[in-house]
């Protein structure tokens, strides 16, 4: 039984971090720091668990000790500190890992395999360096009940979690919505904002000039730009700015004359020849106008009708591109929206691995983004390529796995976060955040733009 502080007798003052903590566990300093503020007022700690199926590093220490700062600093002003430590065994990092160990690549493998099989592997490798963890968590001296951790996979974890949903429910802040969401093919998930901003790297993609023919004359085209190829394929509308200057080109290749449309601002970039100006437009003269995909693979579901005309969108600018903006609904946010506020249908040929469907015979089975080099080909063949290039830029990768993300349409439950967004604001300006510019800057800034989770 632990010694009371003062039964502990004189003892020669321990010199090294080893001979403190055989002191503290000798005499159960962590409990008696907890009995000696029984009456304190209870300030609760519950530690966002780590996942233990990976080992500890030294961002570990770092973590805990900012943690272990504040629990003893409550401590030492009267308060009760209860410190739960928990471990975190559900999600990516364990299925990611389990995969890894049975070479299982997607869904469709995984469910191959037997998902009671995949499911109990994950739960034997969830504590796997479980020792490791408690032998660090006693050398830093971080004080936490070890003894009786929170688990996120036993039934009373999973229970608690779905009575606040049930709350939630309850009080209408949750629904079942559509959107277009980052996206791993790799991973099978969506990423949250938090997640997408941690895999953005560096890469070169095509950067490509693509002809779309009016409808009314085949030898005038207006000029889009994109950086994803393989998503022409789902193309439904081109936008442009109502208020920008647009001119209708005359370019001669040798004895081939072609007509294009885009704006005034961008000819100097975008076209690589000379030119001759044969009309000029505003924006807003453009709208309606008709023109005919590049690839006809949606004509078999998408009447003529429903799509493939030119619409407005204040967000199109010249700072890239030609401003003639190519819109594909089923990947992108604003496209998507764009395309809801103008009636025009979404055409998604990419199942969730990130392949086309058999119904793009071209492609068939090609994930999007090898296809990009082919669909490029196919482009050039049909003479609908004006221009082809690389562009050096930064794009969103799956932080774990390294495949690059896809903007998706992904039916998903919501939190309506949006519902309480302006209380949230309010709330943030009465917390006295050390330094100051935490709350008003990154994490204020993230609450004005919350959007529903």
């Amino acid at each position: 039984m632990a010694k009371k502080f003062t039964e502990i007798k004189q003892l020669a003052y321990p010199k090294t971090e080893v001979e403190i903590l055989n002191w503290w566990k000798e005499a159960g300093i962590f409990k008696q720091s907890l009995d000696s503020r029984s009456d304190g007022i209870p300030f609760t700690f519950y530690e966002g668990p780590p996942t233990a199926n990976g080992k500890p590093g030294i961002h570990h220490v770092m973590a805990r000790t900012v943690k272990d700062l504040f629990c003893r600093y409550k401590t030492l002003k009267g308060y009760r500190v209860e410190r739960k430590g928990g471990w975190d065994t559900h999600g990516l990092p364990v299925e990611i890992e389990i995969e890894k160990e049975l070479g299982l690549e997607g869904r469709a493998q995984v469910e191959e395999y037997g998902l009671a099989e995949y499911n109990a592997r994950c739960r034997e490798s969830v504590l796997k360096y479980k020792d490791l963890w408690d032998k660090l968590t006693l050398r830093m001296g971080y004080w936490v009940d070890l003894e009786n951790p929170y688990i996120t996979f036993k039934n009373e974890y999973i229970e608690s979690v779905w009575w606040a949903f049930r709350e939630l429910f309850d009080k209408d802040l949750v629904y079942k919505g559509y959107k277009i969401q980052w996206y791993s093919p790799g991973s099978g998930t969506v990423l949250s904002s938090h997640e997408v901003s941690l895999g953005y790297k560096e890469t070169q993609d095509p950067s490509i000039y693509v002809k779309f023919p009016l409808e009314a004359d085949e030898n005038v085209f207006f000029l889009a730009w994109t950086t994803t190829p393989w998503t022409i394929i789902s193309n439904m509308a081109l936008a442009v700015n109502p208020k920008l200057e647009y001119v209708k080109i005359r370019v001669t290749d040798g004895e081939q004359t072609e007509h294009y449309i885009l704006a005034r601002e961008c000819l100097g970039n975008a076209i690589k020849q000379e030119y001759e100006i044969l009309e000029t437009y505003q924006g807003s003269d453009l709208i309606g106008w008709i023109y005919n995909p590049v690839f006809d693979y949606a004509l078999k579901e998408i009447s003529k009708k429903e799509a493939w005309r030119v619409i407005a969108a204040d967000y199109v600018t010249t700072e890239d591109g030609t401003g003639v903006v190519h819109i594909a609904p089923a990947f992108g946010a604003e496209d998507y929206e764009a395309g809801r506020e103008n009636e025009i249908p979404m055409f998604n040929p990419v199942d969730r691995e990130g392949r086309f469907s058999e119904q793009i015979v071209d492609f068939a089975g090609m994930w999007f983004k090898d296809a990009d080099k082919e669909i490029v080909k196919a482009m050039k063949e049909m003479g609908r390529m004006y221009h082809h290039e690389t562009y050096l830029h930064n794009y969103p990768f799956d932080w774990r796995k390294g495949t690059p993300l896809m903007s998706y349409p992904v039916e998903s439950w919501f939190i309506r976060t949006t519902a309480v967004k302006e209380r949230m604001v309010e709330l943030n300006k009465t917390i006295n955040w050390k330094p100051e510019s935490t709350g008003s800057g990154r994490f204020g800034t993230w609450l004005e733009n919350n959007v529903d989770w």
